[in-house]
């Protein structure tokens, strides 16, 4: 399976390992079985379920399985500014000089594990 990587993103960069270069802890194939299974979950008329490959994503992103099929339906329901973790969001409030963190507790609750 290729996959073109979009110069705007992150890259894959693959699992974990020393001198790790910044980007996603993941493979562009993994990724793509993730989106598969979720949409497998989602759609109505096809069975499906979260994978090992998929399950050692949601794990390496701590977010339990239950949050991201909520985080994938709902996401414009749940968020409306800024997503990410606490740490992420905090300094980037901070770098646009915002005193709120809008979105933070739906951050915290359907991000963490």
């Amino acid at each position: 399976m290729k996959g073109e990587q979009p110069t705007e993103l992150l890259p894959f960069v693959g699992n974990e390992r020393l001198n790790m270069p910044n980007g996603l802890m993941f493979s562009v194939k993994d990724y793509i079985v993730l989106v598969e299974d979720t949409g497998r979950i989602i759609r109505e008329d096809k069975r499906g379920a979260i994978s090992s490959s998929s399950q050692d994503i949601l794990n390496r992103l701590n977010i339990p399985a239950e949050n991201w099929l909520k985080i994938t339906t709902e996401f414009g329901a749940l968020f409306k500014g800024a997503v990410g973790a606490l740490p992420a969001l905090t300094e980037y409030c901070e770098h646009l000089d915002r005193k709120r963190r809008q979105g933070a507790a739906n951050c915290q609750r359907w991000l963490c594990a």
